[in-house]
Order: C-alpha cells, then sequence, then structure tokens
C-alpha cells in the first residue's frame, strides 16, 4: 500500500511530539531513583489511570481481540473480559493497602512482609524472572503485533520495524523515566482512541461490509456474534465462559491482571499522591479498559471474516509476509489497508502509539526491578542516585534488544497469551490472600513459582512427546492450576510461618482487615485489630463488576439494534454504578 506524504508527517509529527516530552521530562527525572521509577509519589488518578489505559492499549491487543473473535466469536473474549473480577478487587480492596506499604516496587513487598534469606532470595529471583525473563516475554508479544503492521501497512521486513519503532521508544523511556512514560501515555491515549474509533466507522462504510445492519446479517458473521457461549455446546462453554469466571480470574497470573494487583499496576498505585487517587486510578482503568474500548476491535475483527475469510486469503493478500508470520491476528492491520488518506496515517500513528506506550512501561517497570530490587538491593546497596539512574537507562537498552530478538521467533497473538497464562496458573491465590493470611510464608510463593513454571514447560514442551495425548488449552490450564495450588498448600501447612517480629511490622504497616490474622493477633494483644471493611469492598467490588459488564452488554445491545436488550443493561449498568460510586464515599481511605 502507498503511504502518502500527509500520513507520513502526522506520523513524524507524533514521532517528535513523543520523544519531546522525553526530553522535556529528562531533568527532572535524572534527579534520583524514586523520580525515575516513582514520579516522587505525587500523581493523580487521571493521569495514572489513563496511563495504565493506554499501557494495556497495546499494539498485540486489537491483534489478539481479532484472533479470537475470528476463531470463536465475540463471546470467545471472556478469555480476558474475566479479569475485570480481578481487577475490580484490586480497586475496592488491594489499591489502599499498596499505597500504605510506601515501597518503590511491588517486588519490595517480600521483604516486609517475609523474612530473612528466603524472602531475599525471593526479591532478588523474581527481579530477574519477571523484570527480565517474563517482561521480555511480554514486550516480546507486543513486538510481533508491531512486525504484523509494519509488515502489512508499511511493507517493512521484522527486523526493519524493530529497528524503528525500538529506537524511538528506549529514547523517550530512558531519558524521561516514568513522568516521561505517564505523560506520554497520555498524549498516545487520545490518538489511540482517535484512531481506532475512526477505523471502524471507516470501514463499515466499505461495499463489501456496507453498514452495521449489513455486517450483523452476513451469514458468515451472523452465528459469531453472541456475547455469551452457546450454554447448550460444554466444548465451547468451558474453555470459553465456565473456566475463566470460574478458576481462571483469582488463580492465574497476567500482566496487567495480577490477582491482588503488582506490575505495572501496583507501580502506578504507589505512585499516586495518597489511598483515594490510587483507587480513583485503577478504577478509571478498569471501567475504559473493558467497557470502553473493545467494540471498535470487534466490529473490524467481524468485518475481516467478510474481506479476508480465510488464512490463505490473507497469504494472498500480503504474499511478501513470511509464513511463520500468517495466522488470525493477521486480519487486523489488514483490513487497515482500506483507509484513506489522512485517516491512516492517525491510524497508523495511533497503533504505533499503542505500541509504545505498552512498551515504556514494561522498560521502565522492569528496569526498577532490576535496579532496587537486584543492583541496589545486592550487588551495590550504596550506590548513588545518579548511578542507579544510569544502570536504569542501561537495562532499558538491553531490555529492548533482548525482546526486539525473541519477537521475531514468536507467531501469533493468541498463542503467547495461551502461554503466558499457562506459568502464571495456580499462583494467583497465593497473592490474594498473602495480605490477609498470616499463615503464607515464602515458601510458599517459591513452591508456586518453581511448580507452575515447571508444569507450564512440561505441557508446552514434553506432554505430547512422552506419548500422552494432546489437551486443550484450558485443560493445560486446570491441571497447572490444581497442581501448582496443591503444592503450596502443602508447603504452607509443612514449613513454618513467618517469625511474629516480620508480621508484626507488616500488620503496622498495611493495617490489613483481621480475618485471616486472628491466631496472630491473640498472640500479640498489644496490636489493635484492623477491623476494616473487607465484606464491604467486596459488595463494591461486585457492584463494579455488574456496572462494567452491562455497560460492555448495553454498548453490545445497541449496536446490534436489540433495544429491550440494551435498555435494560444500561438500567442495570447505571444503578450499579450508583450503588458502586456512594459506596465508595464511605470506604476508610487517606
Amino acid at each position: 500500500m502507498l503511504i502518502s506524504n500527509i500520513d507520513w508527517a502526522i506520523i513524524a509529527a507524533f514521532f517528535v511530539v513523543s520523544m519531546l516530552i522525553g526530553v522535556i521530562t529528562s531533568r527532572q527525572a535524572g534527579k534520583n531513583a524514586k523520580e525515575f521509577f516513582l514520579s516522587g509519589r505525587n500523581m493523580p488518578w487521571w493521569l495514572l489511570g489513563v496511563s495504565m489505559v493506554a499501557t494495556t492499549f497495546s499494539a498485540d491487543t486489537p491483534n489478539l481481540v481479532t484472533d479470537i473473535v475470528r476463531k470463536n466469536g465475540v463471546s470467545g473474549n471472556w478469555v480476558w473480559w474475566a479479569f475485570l473480577l480481578t481487577g475490580m478487587l484490586t480497586v475496592f480492596v488491594y489499591a489502599k493497602l499498596w499505597r500504605r506499604s510506601k515501597i518503590t516496587t511491588d517486588l519490595e513487598f517480600y521483604e516486609i512482609r517475609y523474612g530473612g534469606k528466603p524472602a531475599a532470595f525471593l526479591r532478588a529471583f523474581r527481579a530477574l524472572y519477571l523484570g527480565v525473563f517474563f517482561n521480555i516475554v511480554i514486550m516480546a508479544t507486543v513486538s510481533l503485533a508491531a512486525i504484523k503492521i509494519g509488515g502489512v501497512m508499511l511493507g517493512l521486513t521484522p527486523i526493519q520495524t524493530m529497528l524503528i519503532a525500538s529506537i524511538v521508544t528506549v529514547f523517550y523511556s530512558s531519558l524521561g523515566g516514568l513522568r516521561g512514560v505517564l505523560l506520554t501515555d497520555f498524549f498516545q491515549f487520545f490518538i489511540s482512541i482517535a484512531g481506532s474509533f475512526g477505523a471502524a466507522w471507516y470501514i463499515l462504510q466499505q461495499p463489501e461490509i456496507g453498514s452495521l445492519d449489513a455486517l450483523f446479517s452476513n451469514p458468515q458473521v451472523s452465528d459469531k456474534l453472541n456475547l455469551l457461549p452457546d450454554f447448550s455446546d460444554s466444548t465451547t462453554l468451558i474453555p470459553l465462559l465456565i473456566v475463566p469466571i470460574a478458576v481462571q480470574w483469582w488463580a492465574t497470573w497476567y500482566p496487567g491482571a495480577e490477582p491482588g494487583g503488582g506490575g505495572y499496576i501496583a507501580q502506578r498505585m504507589l505512585s499516586a499522591k495518597d489511598e483515594k487517587n490510587a483507587i480513583g486510578a485503577t478504577l478509571f482503568f478498569n471501567i475504559a479498559h473493558y467497557a470502553l474500548r473493545p467494540w471498535p476491535w470487534i466490529i473490524i475483527a467481524l468485518s475481516s471474516i467478510i474481506v479476508f475469510p480465510e488464512i490463505s486469503d490473507l497469504k494472498v493478500a500480503f504474499p511478501h509476509l513470511p509464513d511463520d508470520k500468517l495466522n488470525d491476528d493477521l486480519a487486523y492491520p489488514a483490513m487497515l489497508t482500506f483507509l484513506p488518506v489522512g485517516l491512516l496515517g492517525i491510524v497508523l500513528a495511533s497503533l504505533i502509539a499503542a505500541f509504545m506506550s505498552t512498551i515504556s512501561t514494561h522498560l521502565n517497570w522492569g528496569s526498577s526491578y532490576v535496579v532496587n530490587d537486584f543492583y541496589v538491593r545486592f550487588i551495590k546497596p550504596d550506590a548513588s542516585d545518579k548511578e542507579q539512574v544510569m544502570v536504569g537507562r542501561l537495562s532499558t537498552v538491553l531490555l529492548m534488544v533482548f525482546a526486539a530478538f525473541l519477537a521475531l521467533e514468536l507467531q501469533n497473538a493468541l498463542q503467547a497469551f495461551e502461554i503466558l497464562l499457562q506459568i502464571g496458573a495456580g499462583t494467583g491465590l497465593i497473592f490474594i490472600l498473602r495480605w490477609f493470611w498470616w499463615r503464607i510464608n515464602a515458601f510458599t510463593e517459591i513452591t508456586g513459582m518453581v511448580v507452575s513454571f515447571v508444569v507450564a514447560i512440561y505441557f508446552e514442551l514434553y506432554h505430547e512427546k512422552l506419548g500422552f495425548e494432546a489437551l486443550l488449552s484450558h485443560e493445560k490450564l486446570l491441571w497447572g492450576v490444581t497442581i501448582t495450588s496443591i503444592s503450596w498448600i502443602l508447603v504452607t501447612l509443612l514449613t513454618k510461618p513467618e517469625k511474629d517480629q516480620v508480621l508484626r511490622g507488616f500488620y503496622k504497616l498495611v493495617h490489613p482487615a483481621a480475618y485471616g490474622w486472628k491466631k496472630f493477633l491473640q498472640r500479640n494483644p498489644d496490636i489493635q485489630p484492623e477491623k476494616g471493611q473487607l465484606p464491604f469492598e467486596i459488595s463494591l467490588m461486585l457492584a463494579g463488576c455488574i456496572t462494567v459488564y452491562c455497560t460492555l452488554f448495553a454498548t453490545g445491545f445497541w449496536i446490534y439494534g436489540n433495544i429491550a436488550a440494551g435498555m435494560v443493561s444500561t438500567g442495570v449498568a447505571v444503578a450499579g454504578g450508583l450503588f458502586m460510586l456512594l459506596g465508595w464515599k464511605k470506604m476508610k481511605v487517606d
């Protein structure tokens, strides 16, 4: 396809603004490590919330949604919609606890909740495991989408795409620190939203599609519109809805949807002005991420079924792409090739923005682990602020280099999504309970981490080679959750709990609700039990989930032309939202 001078000018302007933000914020970011990684702990909820949304609007997200819709219909999106449950749990239960901890990264948590060498090992190992290995895998999946977009829309080779995209992102990420990332995310968020809505609107005008009504009545599309799987077909109901809602959301660890919060979500909460802003940021993120953004991607995915019904059609349209990059997720950038001059430039800029916002966050987050939780903690505790910032900037560059090389080996977005889910299977409940059950110890987390990884490797690499029947993705997940959960529960009960001195320090700092701390508090009568509002907070979580899901459904029903269902869903969403917002005001927060 031909890119006009106008489109190139829009893209160039976007790059210039992004780099200028990095340059402008570089001086402030370079003052000390807390400025570089937490922006001075003084960020407002709206900036943090928009940054979270921008980060999760990565270049691979519309590709993933397209992959899912083409394979399993709209209802297939429950594999990620289910994570709203843990998102709302973080909003109303964990956000204020994270902010109270006053730590720099969520890995510091290990040495305030646990004690001794096991806690130190856990912090060091996860700094490298999450900050380097896991983070590189995540960035590689995002980079894979960039490769496909560059190949389809710009005719670039995978190597050319990674060189161009990486250099600009690393430039402003390494200069501006978290403050630069947040401000760039804010700018990029609006470009991304405008691009996705504009693209969906224009594609619907194409003669192959015609209109919304024509799209939904097309026989190739009409059987993929249901918001829930067919309840009479267990082969789709179990993997697409039952497993995600009943197990996946609380039992697995996935970046951006960690049970109890964590990763870059925790980083945003830790950089908030106060507990109220931490809660507001995560609430805005969950509403925008699950209720407001999916439909433009879904419409484009459904349209692609008409234009490119088979993967072979994509091969014919883009013969220069390597065969290992051809999959259903390629259909999203393929549809964008129909866009006109001007809108094409905006959409390309929006996709570049989506890529850069996600990568920049992961680079800053990953380098914070490398510096704060490994280099300063174990290599050079007396490192100056200037040296910490320098190591942070160097690790930012190296993380991007390794991610780019791995991206060249991956094939499709859904494949990477399922692998990441499997690696974290069975560990989620640990992250939920460790705040509220005194018996959880460092060996609990070590066991969960090791067993889940070993089980994932077994199922991905060795299960079929040993002659066993191939398992479906959800079956692997259930086995992983079961084996890992049994393992860490047994280890927890067979090992000694943390020393009371460690638990006392943690409880006095964070003040979790006393429900799972009763035995500890009985031994330490001088500590005032925290009554808390846990049942009330969980009721707000459920109200939040109902509100967001009904908003998501209402949007779909209105688009489908189902007026009655749209009105009912809208009414329930409004009622749930009012209950949630009124209840939020009664929460005890600083």
